[in-house]
Parts: structure tokens; C-alpha cells; sequence
């Protein structure tokens, strides 16, 4: 029975943190990174079945793309839930049987009950139930999957076919699911558990072999949550890693996420260095001991932050970083240790944002046991940068707003965020990576290696273009950083290049979130003002 499936992976709000258009102008892409679970979920279907995919972040959903289909799925993350409501809207209108699942349905699946049959949990634990539905007539129903009972070590390779990897910034890979720690706020652990599980070498180095034989070269995010949340594991995979990478002339260059005793474990440093990572988010939330104890993150009050930071930069890798404002513990002077805690890690790309409850966190949990949750739906703004706050804030919400508004518009002024640049550029020690002598690279990959580096000249004349011409504001940082750099540490300089080129994108959304800020701020003043003068009048 051969069935034509439409995955629609809806936009993300454009006014987010991460949709770096700018970053994504300048290297030639379209947009950030691909839908890996609807390719995944892709590859769990019948091999008879047809599969086109829409990237709506990449390119617009046509009504032919329906009118092919026999079956839509669809779904993703909180920042797509309004786009993924209207591409539920407008595929049903045309008559069409829509499909949603992703961590957002998992969590909130009251949001989308005008969708025709939901799949919920870890695709690869219901995705045979829901098929066996579908082949049986069923075009209704709810599908579960247990919790956090998935084998990830029978997850097949996504369908990369289905991708035109010219469309993004990079492609990314999962090696593991979960998180061992238990931070109130996250949402991590809800959905995939506290008990991380892993895929296999032969799993692992198959995704990444398919990745290598379609031809693409370059930069490979690992997804996982918290890549380092099984270090046993990762220990057994990364050796592996490197002699793929050694044999293969090192085709592709590194980045994920870790929680930050990372930094204890000195092997593991040296291992991920080998394999070629270059690049770590790390969730440091806050420099303040009471609210990380707070908030349950205690693996962060054991070390010093800052100590812990330049450890990773002495491996060869930078450090991109999410703090939060808005905690119930904080104090008057959160702005000024937050800011000092950036500028003692030298952290340039830092994602501060102001504290959301995720629905179905044990903070969210709290906060409607305490009568202070405003309610489960996303409030449509672009992101917890511009949304935010959910809830009946300790604090006068001003003061938040206040201070959230001083981290920002102290960090990204240019010469704060082109020092600490400069600073990681001299601190960052690159590993001298090269194949076995053996591995003499044949025609083909010495020409698909001449194509990548007339690719990076030219986005190269880009960055210096955008830079230095289009942005004279920042032409004098854009050259003192490359020349301290190129004299000081020329392994670096690709990141070095690449965290300005990020400003072009996190500058300029700085100030749209300080404007909104002194929006906010500006309306709860004059709102006060009314309040306050009739209590005098009653006096």
C-alpha cells in the first residue's frame, strides 16, 4: 500500500535568538538547521511509502505539496507552535489528514486537538502502532509511546536524502536522549528522562558515513541535550570517532551541548578535542549559589564557573552559553553579577533570556500549586528573550525587566563583545589534526575540497563585505580582532570569524529586545501612575 507523506516542519517565530538571518546571509544558507526528527521519523516508515519534506523555514509550502499528499505530518518545538497550528489549519481546509507529534504535542497536546491523530512520546515507540492504524483505515485517534522506554539503539539513519544541505548553517546527529540532572525549569528531563540513553559506535559512525558519502563536508551539530550526560558511554564512542575522523582526512568539525563538569574530566576534554569539536552550549543560568541551589542546579555551584569555562577554551573549544533572569532568588544586583560572570568567562555568544515555565516542568508545577502560573499557552511572542515571565514574578516584574535590560545592553555593546572575541581567539588551543599519512585523498575529494575552500573565500569576502562596508560601526572592532587573532593564534581564526559574524545577528537583536524592553517597562510605569494616584485620592 503506497501512501505519499508530506512532512511539513513549520517556521519558527522569526523574532527569536536563534534564527540568525544575518549569520545565515552571509554563509549562503537559508536557515540554521534541519528538522532531524521528521527525518527520523521518516526513515521509521514503510519503504513503500512516499516521503516529501517542506522545511518552511527554508521554503514555502505550496497547495500542490498538499494536494500530493495522502497524509501530513507535522509538529516541532514551543517556537513553532503558531505556524504549526496554521499548517494543521490550511492542509485540513484542503481536505487533508493531518499528523502532529514533537516535543511540543508531547507536552501540550490540549493545543492541538483540532488535529485529525497525534503521535506522542519518542516516535520510535509508537510509530507501529500508529502505521498498523493507518493501514487498518483508522484517520482519528491518539498514539502514545511509554515513557523514556525507547531502545535508541534501533533508531535507523535518518532519511539526509530528504534534505538540500545547501539550505543551512550545518546538519546535525543524535547520539544520545536524556539528562542526569534535574533542574526545575527544564524540560529535558520530562520528555526523555533522567537516565540518558545511547546509540551504538556502528549506529553512530553509519549516520555519519551517510552524511560523508552524499557529499557533505563541514560543520555537524550533536542535538543531545546534554552529550556528556553518559560520559562512560561517550568515552566507548569517541575513539572510534577520531579514527573515522583521522581516516577520512577529518571531513567534519564538531559542536553540542554539555553541562559544564565537562570541564572536570580532562580525557574526555582531550578525547573531544581530537575528534574535532569546537564549539560547547553550557547552561550556566546564574553566578548566584543560593538561586542554582534554588533551582536545583547544583552541579554548578561546585567549581568556579569561570576556572571551568577556560579549561574547555584551553581544549580547543569555545563556549556559547544561556543565563536567565527572572528567578525567585534573585537579588538587586543580578545585573552586575551576571555581567561580570560573562566578562570573567569571556563568553561572547551568550543567550540571556527571562525565565519561562515550560509546561510540565516541575517549576510549572510549583508555580500553579503556588497560584502563580499565568496559563500553558505560548504567549506568541519570538522567544523566552521577548516572552517570558509566565507567572506572578517575587520581584516588581520592572526590576526584572531592568536588569535583563542592563545585561544585555552591556554585553553586546560592540567593544564588550569583540574583547571577550579577542580574548577566546588567544585562549582557545586547537589541536593539530591530520589523517593517516596512508589516507592519500583520491581526485574526487581533492576537488570537493578545492570547491569547500573557494566556498569559504568567498563567504569570507561576504563576512568582510557585511563588516566593513555595510557596517562601518563596526569595521575598526571587525579588524583589530582579526589581525590579534590571525597574529596571535591563526589555528583559531575560523571561530574567531564566525562569533563576529554571530554579532551581525545578536547585536541587532540586543536592541530589538531592549526596545521591547522599554516598551514594557515604560507601560507598567504609566500603569502604576493611575493606581498610585488614586490610593493618594482615597487617603
Amino acid at each position: 500500500m503506497t501512501i505519499n507523506v508530506l512532512m511539513v516542519f513549520p517556521k519558527f517565530n522569526p523574532n527569536s535568538f536563534w534564527s540568525m538571518p544575518d549569520a545565515c546571509d552571509v554563509w549562503g544558507a537559508k536557515c540554521v538547521a534541519p528538522p532531524l526528527g521528521l527525518i527520523t521519523v521518516a526513515a521509521l516508515l514503510p519503504p513503500d511509502w512516499r516521503v516529501r519534506l517542506v522545511d518552511c523555514n527554508a521554503r514555502n509550502l505550496t497547495d500542490d505539496d498538499i494536494d500530493w499528499a495522502d497524509m501530513v505530518m507535522t509538529g516541532g518545538m514551543l517556537p513553532q507552535q503558531i505556524d504549526a497550528l496554521k499548517v494543521i489549519d490550511r492542509c485540513q481546509e484542503r481536505g487533508k489528514t493531518v499528523v502532529v507529534g514533537g516535543p511540543d504535542a508531547t507536552s501540550s497536546p490540549e493545543i492541538y486537538d483540532r488535529a485529525d491523530m497525534l503521535v506522542l512520546g519518542e516516535a520510535e515507540g509508537v510509530i507501529d502502532r500508529f502505521i498498523e492504524a493507518w493501514i487498518g483505515g483508522a484517520r482519528s485517534g491518539v498514539f502514545e509511546a511509554e515513557k523514556f522506554k525507547v531502545d535508541v539503539t534501533r533508531t535507523p539513519i535518518p532519511r539526509f536524502d530528504l534534505l538540500n544541505p545547501k539550505d543551512y548553517l550545518y546538519l546535525g546527529i543524535q547520539f544520545s536522549r536524556g539528562c542526569p540532572f534535574n533542574c526545575e525549569f527544564c524540560d529535558i528531563i520530562e520528555l526523555y528522562g533522567r537516565v540518558p540513553r545511547s546509540k551504538t559506535n556502528a549506529q553512530m559512525l553509519a549516520e555519519l558515513e551517510a552524511l560523508y558519502q552524499r557529499g557533505y563536508r563541514g560543520h555537524v551539530d550533536f542535538v543531545d541535550d546534554n552529550l556528556v550526560g553518559n560520559k562512560k558511554a561517550l568515552k566507548i564512542f569517541l575513539p572510534a570517532l577520531i579514527q573515522w575522523q583521522q581516516e577520512r582526512g577529518y571531513p567534519f568539525r564538531f559542536s553540542t551541548e554539555a553541562s559544564i563538569n565537562l570541564a572536570d574530566d580532562t580525557q574526555l576534554l582531550h578525547l573531544m578535542s581530537q575528534a574535532n569539536f569546537f564549539a560547547i552550549f553550557v547552561g550556566i543560568e546564574s553566578s548566584d549559589t543560593e538561586t542554582l541551589v534554588s533551582t536545583q542546579k547544583k552541579q554548578n555551584t561546585r567549581r568556579s564557573i569561570a576556572d571551568s569555562i577556560h579549561r574547555i577554551y584551553g581544549a580547543g573549544m569555545f563556549v556559547t552559553a544561556g543565563f536567565i533572569v527572572g528567578f525567585d532568588t534573585e537579588k538587586d544586583n543580578v545585573a552586575t553579577q551576571m555581567i561580570a560572570c560573562i566578562e570573567a568567562t569571556s563568553i561572547p555568544w551568550c543567550m540571556v533570556g527571562l525565565l519561562t515555565a515550560l509546561p510540565n516542568t516541575q517549576l510549572t508545577r510549583r508555580l500553579e500549586k503556588e497560584g502563580r502560573f499565568f496559563g500553558a499557552n505560548w504567549s506568541g511572542e519570538g522567544d523566552q528573550c521577548t516572552g517570558g515571565l509566565n507567572f506572578t514574578t517575587l520581584r516588581p516584574r520592572r526590576e526584572i525587566w531592568g536588569d535583563y535590560r542592563a545585561v544585555l545592553e552591556t554585553v553586546y555593546e560592540p567593544a564588550a563583545f569583540f574583547e571577550r572575541v579577542r580574548r577566546v581567539g588567544r585562549a582557545m588551543r586547537r589541536p593539530a589534526l591530520s589523517g593517516p599519512q596512508t589516507a592519500v585523498p583520491q581526485r574526487k575529494s581533492k576537488l570537493a575540497a578545492l570547491r569547500g575552500r573557494l566556498k569559504d573565500y568567498r563567504a569570507l569576502g561576504r563576512v568582510m563585505w557585511r563588516m566593513t562596508v555595510r557596517r562601518p560601526d563596526l569595521r575598526r572592532h571587525f579588524w583589530r580582532t582579526f589581525l590579534d587573532c590571525a597574529k596571535a593564534n591563526p589555528a583559531a581564526l575560523d571561530f574567531v570569524v564566525m562569533l563576529m559574524v554571530v554579532y551581525l545577528h545578536l547585536g541587532t537583536f540586543a536592541q530589538s529586545v531592549i526596545a521591547e524592553l522599554d516598551r514594557k517597562i515604560e507601560r507598567d510605569r504609566l500603569e502604576a501612575e493611575p493606581a498610585a494616584s488614586k490610593t493618594l485620592q482615597i487617603a
